[in-house]
């Protein structure tokens, strides 16, 4: 900005800025006209200082409208009274008996004109008006050569310097007054509850497609735009990237010490405070890797105003759970079986089913939390994916149903006071925050895995799954095979 800055000054002087040229004449003050012949009578230090005083009064009688009247008609220039009185500047030279008159004049021509006219004008009229003293020309006006002003170099600095000022401005004004969520320190400044995982941005550029919103994806001027389904299977499950992998891997982990009982099953509630944020592809990520563990894992989307887990997993709508708790269908009839890898355990999903009218009535319903029951006695995790609290208040008619909740907060979108009040209305109504997903981070959030040592281990692991894991694995062929038959 500041470069910009003095480029677009130097630019702007350069064609917007009409060139300042100067013709400057000199003259010397005295206060004793008297001489006899060849002799003079001789000038005192209070003279001198008289003189000096005089400097003051010339210039007032060189500004006078009768002086430069005259001075226009010498010159024969046309231009009014004002305009030639804003051109003339006059001071003293270092206090001494002599005065300088500067003329500054777009047209070199002119104002040189101009000064010798003073020249020729100014001592006459003075002579008139002051007795005893006079004013003598030490120094006649020359055509300048080259503008006075603008000056380029100066006005290049100013430029780069003001650039400089607003942008440490914009930054200090953002800084002071933008709230947004742009790094781990900013969730700790409003909630108090752990960071459990990071996830790095899926939806990078070289990536493509987006996930997040409700729905929807929400670019950086604030419009929306439907992801394809390729791309929404792209970042699920087995398909993700290393990094986002091991995020996961690590909220799971961190997941089960939250819970003492490892024999009961939990359920855990996903919401945020916005919509927008991606809660639907981390409960979906988050069931898949539980599932990892040989654990049955059941995911429910609990959004029945906007459920977009059908969608993204190319399920069927219907049936779903508005159609159980509206009496529909039996609670068997709900659970479909989602596989992302051949080979791997799979979990069971129950979609939103047809929107009702009344999700927060349906959520709040004994008919929910005796599925709730039931669904303790067959699966060992219960992932709900809640709707967002900034927009509705379905999360929190549930919530008080689930083991524990996780707030999903999205970098560089959620705002601290929103995520604040967030929690303490999960605060108000008892329910428990486990903690905190910080989803679409960038390379540089976190603190965990920063700067060289980020990079060397990624490098690292990636390498033993890819290369040392299959030789491990070779080898454990190798010696099976040298073993003797009996011995097998």
């Amino acid at each position: 900005v500041a470069v910009l800055c003095a480029v677009l000054t130097l630019v702007g002087t350069i064609f917007l800025i009409t060139p300042q040229y100067e013709s400057t004449a000199m003259f010397y003050v005295n206060n004793s006209n008297l001489s006899f012949g060849d002799a003079s009578l001789s000038i005192s230090s209070g003279d001198l200082t008289t003189s000096r005083n005089l400097v003051d009064s010339y210039i007032v009688i060189l500004n006078t409208r009768e002086t430069l009247v005259d001075v226009i008609d010498y010159a024969g220039v046309s231009r009014s009274y004002k305009e030639v009185k804003d051109m003339l500047k006059a001071a003293a030279v270092n206090e001494t008996e002599i005065f300088r008159v500067t003329v500054t004049n777009p047209d070199p021509q002119e104002a040189e004109r101009i000064a010798n006219a003073i020249a020729y004008i100014l001592p006459k009229r003075i002579g008139t008006i002051i007795d005893g003293t006079s004013a003598k020309v030490v120094d006649a006006a020359v055509v300048p050569t080259k503008p006075s002003s603008p000056s380029y170099t100066v006005n290049t600095l100013i430029g780069f310097l003001l650039g400089c000022v607003l942008s440490v401005g914009f930054i200090v004004l953002r800084e002071i007054f933008d709230t947004t969520i742009r790094a781990e320190e900013d969730i700790s400044l409003c909630c108090k509850h752990p960071i459990l995982a990071s996830v790095p941005d899926m939806t990078a550029p070289s990536k493509g497609g987006s996930y997040y919103g409700y729905g929807s994806s929400r670019s950086k001027k604030g419009k929306y735009a439907t992801a394809g389904t390729s791309n929404k299977l792209s970042i699920m499950g087995p398909n993700i990237s290393f990094a986002a992998s091991e995020a996961y891997k690590l909220l799971r982990t961190k997941l089960q010490f939250s819970f003492a009982d490892e024999n009961d099953c939990h359920i855990i509630g996903l919401s945020s405070a916005l919509s927008g944020e991606g809660k639907s592809l981390t409960a979906v990520n988050l069931a898949y890797t539980l599932s990892q563990l040989d654990k049955k894992v059941l995911l429910i989307d609990c959004d029945m105003r906007r459920p977009t887990l059908a969608e993204k997993m190319n399920l069927l709508k219907q049936p779903g759970l508005s159609n159980y708790l509206t009496r529909q269908c039996s609670l068997d009839e709900l659970a479909q079986i989602c596989e992302l890898k051949s080979g791997e355990n799979p979990f069971h999903v129950i979609t939103a089913g047809q929107n009702p009218p009344n999700p927060m009535e349906l959520l709040s319903s004994v008919r929910m939390k005796n599925a709730l029951m039931a669904m303790r006695e067959i699966y060992d995790y219960v992932i709900l994916d809640l709707p967002p609290v900034g927009e509705v208040g379905d999360a929190l008619a549930i919530a008080k149903e689930t083991d524990g909740m996780l707030l999903v907060v999205r970098q560089n979108y959620c705002d601290r006071n929103i995520l604040a009040d967030t929690a303490r209305q999960f605060d108000f109504i008892h329910s428990k925050i486990l903690g905190v997903v910080f989803n679409c981070t960038s390379e540089h959030s976190g603190n965990y895995g920063k700067g060289y040592y980020k990079r060397y281990y990624r490098r690292y692991y990636k390498r033993y799954y890819r290369g040392y894991g299959r030789n491990y694995e070779n080898n454990d062929r190798s010696v099976a095979a040298s073993v003797p038959m009996d011995e097998k």
